[in-house]
Parts: C-alpha cells; structure tokens; sequence
C-alpha cells in the first residue's frame, strides 16, 4: 500500500475512533510482531559450529592457565599462560580476515596495571604487583561513511582462575568460564565476515574480568576517549549450558539477558528526570536487551524446531558477582551480560579437584567434581548463543541506526502527545513509533511512520495521552532491519 503524504498520514491514521470500554492507547497503530527473518543473517548463523566450538574451548583449556597474573611469569612451560592464549586468539582473528580479503582490523590494547598507581580501586587488592594485560579486538568496518561510526560489540574474558585468584600457575581450565563466551566471539566474527553492513561490529576477547573487570574497564574508556560510537555491547560471560550430571533444572532454550535499569553513568539529573517520568526500565541498556528478546522471536521463535528466548532479568547483574559489561555501562555505554540459565559454582572459580571414586559425603551423596572443566560445556548449547549474538549483531548493523534527540513536548496539558525527532543517520524506509501500558515490559503496539521528504526533523502529535503509556521510536530499512529503541 502506497503511503500517504506524511501530514495527510498523521491526519487520518491517528484521528480519534472512540468505542467504548476501551483504552485510548489500544484503538490506534497495531500489536507490535516480531520482524521477518532476513536470509543473508539466517545463513550466517547457519554456518555456526558446535564441533569448532568444542575446538576452540578445548584449545583454551589448553594453555593450562589463563590467569590474568601469568603475563608477568618468566618461565612457565612453553604453550601456557595467558600470553600465549592472546597470541592464540590474535591468530584466530587474523585467520579469519585473511579468508575475507583481510576485512577485519585485528588489534591488541595492552597496558600495565599499576595497584601502586591506582589504590582503592576495585582490582588493586587482586594484582600485587605491575601486571602486563592485553585485549584482543578485531573490527569490521561499515561500509556506509555516514553509518561506519556507529558500532556494535560483541565480547567475552579469556582470562581464568582458580580458587586463589592471585596464584598464577595453579591450573585453572576456565572452560565456562569463560571459553565460552570468547567461542562465542570469535565464532561470530567467522560468520559474520561472510557479510558486509553499513555500521561496524567489533569482535573482543577481553583478559583481567578475574581481576576485578581491569581488562573491560581500560578497553571501554579507550572507547570513550577515542570516540567509539558503540550503540550495544553484548557480553557473554558462563554460557556453557551447564552439564552437570544430575542436574535436572538446566534450560537449554533460553539465555538470561541481565541490564541495568537507571544507567550508572547518569548524572542526578538524569536519574531524576527517568525517575519523574516512570523511566525506570528504558534505560539504553534495557532497550538492548528488548531487542535480543524480539531477534530471538524472530530467529529462534517458540513454533520452531530448535526455539531459544532471550529471557531477559530486570537487574545489572547475578547477586555477589559482576561483570565486563559494567565497565561499558560506567562509560555511559548501552552492555547486557547473557549468561546460561542455572550456574553450577563447583564449576566456577574452584581448583581442580577430583574425588577418589566411590568416595561420598556424610550424606552419602557421592563428592561433587571441582573444577570449570570441559566436560561440563554443553557446545550445542554455545552455538546456540553464538547465533543469538550474531544474529543480533547484524541486524543492529543492518539498521538505519536510531534516531537522534528523541523527545516529547511536555508544555501541554492535554491528551495528546506531541513528539520531536533527529533523523537517523542511514537510509529509513519509515520510523515505528511504539508504546505500552507501563505496567507492561514488552513493547504492544506500534505505527508506521514515513520519513518527511525534506530529511529534516520529524515532527508529529498523535491523541494518546502521555500520562498512560511509555512511548519509544525507531528506525527501519526497507528490509525490515529494525534500530534499537528510542525513549523521548
């Protein structure tokens, strides 16, 4: 259906139809649907594999100890330590541009951490002396100049530990913890690689989460200072899908997706102004979230044969632990953590410890198995991540981008709502404004709205009261590629 000039649109779409009984926000727009699937993003994913997966935890599980401190021993046996796991995963990034005519920018971010230099802070008790620590990154660059700014991260810590955190030969497998998410990464850049988008993604593997998030922490202000326009960062951190045997209440269809509600990095004014309006839950980070919920609909829905949810949790993170994402999100960057849905913590942070056969607690329960060990990654269940993220990543690197200033005129005491908005930087087919009842955490309606001809800002009011809904705005390409949401 062709569509009408963009006034004549907001005249006749958004004019009152009143019936009784009913709320004014239900009688206009329509239920907001998972978008269709674009199949250039499902063959990429398709060729995520469990059995490279398994390749690439057992590799790391290789290097005996990936413990942050190792950087600094000077005669560990050759093929360990976590220098050689970063030489290892640079290696792996750059196989991987080679085969993609060098379309990735591989690079390190090595610093010394200093806890001479830097008392009281989070990691200073947990390095005790000047400690070399690199992150690995490689970057696909859009290829749209207007768009190749804007970015999207996906990454995971190859760092590992053991019981004693400041013991850097003790073995320590970190097989979910997390080989896992650095899989995921890295196997998001080779199925990624295969495809080209306006806006760039950024591939990372980070070291010193053990340490007090001190690799995530420099890497995310270098973002900042250098001016990274980073509009998602999706951290995977223990997403092995448990093995435990015996363990009954492991999902497999499903990834926790924790975000923070008001942004650390809010200003008390900010925080004020998203308490005033009941914005609570549509911090930047809780959009990100929103939107691997809705991609997982559209990729992995319920009806399919192999469904998996985005099954999002209203909080920054587990209790009593943390994250690199928090990093990001002290930057004022928009970060999710995904995590398996039932952690084992025999499985976490614990020596290796094998107990005599037959031996059992006074119980009479046999005696658990210590240790974050391969046997207990369930690599099916990793590849299912992987695709999540990768699917996740090209469709926010497909979209226009989000649409700048995004505010509601609140000078008017009436019913109806008056918006304003910047044009997103890519190529927009139309804009979606969506809202919902704000005791709702999904978004439940929405209506097309056309670009104006002139490409400035998109002025429009509709008769639905602000006082009742939480409203937000995107953006979407003629493909259907839909940006993250906007809250005014």
């Amino acid at each position: 259906m062709k569509i009408a000039p963009f006034l004549l649109f907001c005249a006749t779409v958004f004019a009152p139809s009143f019936s009784s009984g009913q709320a004014d926000f239900t009688l206009y727009g329509h239920p907001v649907s998972p978008a269709g699937a674009d199949p250039a993003i499902q063959r990429a994913i398709a060729t995520i594999d469990p059995a490279r997966i398994h390749q690439t935890i057992e590799k790391l599980v290789s290097f005996q100890t990936r413990n942050t401190l190792s950087s600094m021993e000077q005669d560990l046996p050759a093929g360990t330590g976590i220098e050689a796991a970063a030489d290892w995963i640079f290696s792996q990034f750059d196989e991987i541009s080679k085969k993609c005519g060098d379309c990735l920018e591989v690079k390190r971010d090595t610093f010394t951490a200093d806890p001479a230099a830097a008392a009281g802070t989070p990691w200073a008790n947990r390095i005790p002396k000047a400690t070399r620590i690199t992150n690995v990154y490689a970057i696909l660059r859009g290829t749209d100049p207007a768009q190749a700014k804007r970015m999207v991260l996906v990454t995971g810590h190859y760092d590992s530990r053991a019981s004693n955190v400041l013991d850097p030969r003790i073995t320590s497998p970190g097989a979910n913890d997390d080989a896992s998410g650095v899989a995921v990464s890295l196997e998001c850049a080779r199925a990624l690689s295969t495809m080209r988008f306006p806006s760039s993604i950024v591939f990372v593997a980070v070291a010193g989460e053990e340490q007090g998030l001190v690799g995530s922490a420099h890497l995310a202000k270098l973002a900042k200072d250098e001016g990274w326009d980073l509009e998602a960062v999706l951290n995977n951190d223990i997403v092995g899908g448990n093995t435990t045997p015996g363990d009954k209440l492991q999902l497999k269809d499903r990834i926790r997706v924790f975000s923070e509600g008001v942004p650390s990095a809010a200003t008390p004014e900010q925080a004020r102004r998203m308490r005033a309006v009941g914005g609570e839950n549509d911090s930047p980070s809780r959009q990100v979230a929103r939107a691997l919920e809705e991609i997982s609909g559209t990729y992995f829905p319920s009806s399919s044969p192999a469904p998996f949810d985005a099954w999002i949790i209203n909080r920054p993170d587990r209790y009593l632990r943390g994250g690199d994402h928090s990093s990001f999100n002290q930057e004022g960057f928009a970060a999710v953590r995904l995590t398996e849905w039932r952690e084992d913590y025999n499985h976490q942070h614990q020596t290796v410890v094998r107990p005599p056969a037959g031996s059992s607690d006074p119980a009479g329960s046999s005696e658990p198995v210590l240790g974050d060990l391969i046997e207990f990654v369930d690599f099916s269940y990793v590849a299912k991540v992987a695709r999540l993220n990768a699917a996740a990543l090209a469709t926010l690197a497909s979209s226009p981008g989000k649409p700048g200033k995004v505010a509601i005129d609140n000078t008017r005491l009436d019913n109806n709502t008056a918006f304003h908005w910047d044009p997103a930087p890519g190529k927009v087919d139309h804009y979606e404004l969506v809202w919902r009842d704000t005791i709702a955490f999904d978004w439940q309606y929405a209506q097309s709205i056309p670009p104006p001809a002139d490409s400035g800002p998109i002025h429009l009011t509709v008769p639905v009261s602000k006082d009742n809904v939480v409203f937000g705005v995107r953006s979407v390409d003629a493909a259907g590629h839909r940006s993250l949401v906007v809250v005014p």
